[in-house]
């Protein structure tokens, strides 16, 4: 198996894969982050349409990043249970999401805001303490060792 030497240690090149969904997911989120005000507000209705009880798309955050907690986890593997990784991942979400406020800051129709930060911390922090629960997390061990 091919490894990367880092100077302190070697990574595998199998190891570094398993972070390919959580990249897959950030290039996601960064992509609907580019849309106008326009475009978002247009697909509205038509997620009202199978879901009337959406306003808005707030919840957007908490979903996106409870999916990209769970591909870091994934990425991470079993030291994820560990809690100083569980305030990492939630910390990296969150850092993400700084990034993407301010990448929307540069977008028609987009303004930065704190409280999706904060939705998308929540997000990431209902994964990792869903990940906690032990039936879940030995059935989540076995797809991500």
């Amino acid at each position: 198996m091919k490894q990367m030497n880092t100077g302190s240690g070697r990574i595998s090149i199998k190891r570094l894969a398993r972070f390919i969904p959580a990249v897959l997911w950030m290039a996601f989120i960064f992509y609907t982050s580019s849309k106008t005000g326009e475009e978002v507000d247009s697909i509205l209705p038509f997620v009202q349409t199978y879901l009337p009880f959406i306003s808005d798309f707030n919840w957007g955050h908490y979903v996106s990043y409870f999916v990209l907690a769970m591909t870091l986890d994934y990425g991470i593997g079993a030291r994820a249970d560990r809690i100083g990784m569980k305030l990492a991942i939630i910390l990296l979400c969150g850092l993400y999401g700084v990034t993407d406020e301010y990448h929307q800051s540069f977008v028609g129709g987009r303004m930065p805001d704190a409280n999706d930060i904060r939705n998308d911390m929540i997000g990431a922090l209902v994964w990792t303490a869903v990940a906690a629960i032990p039936f879940i997390r030995r059935k989540w061990r076995k797809i991500a060792p």
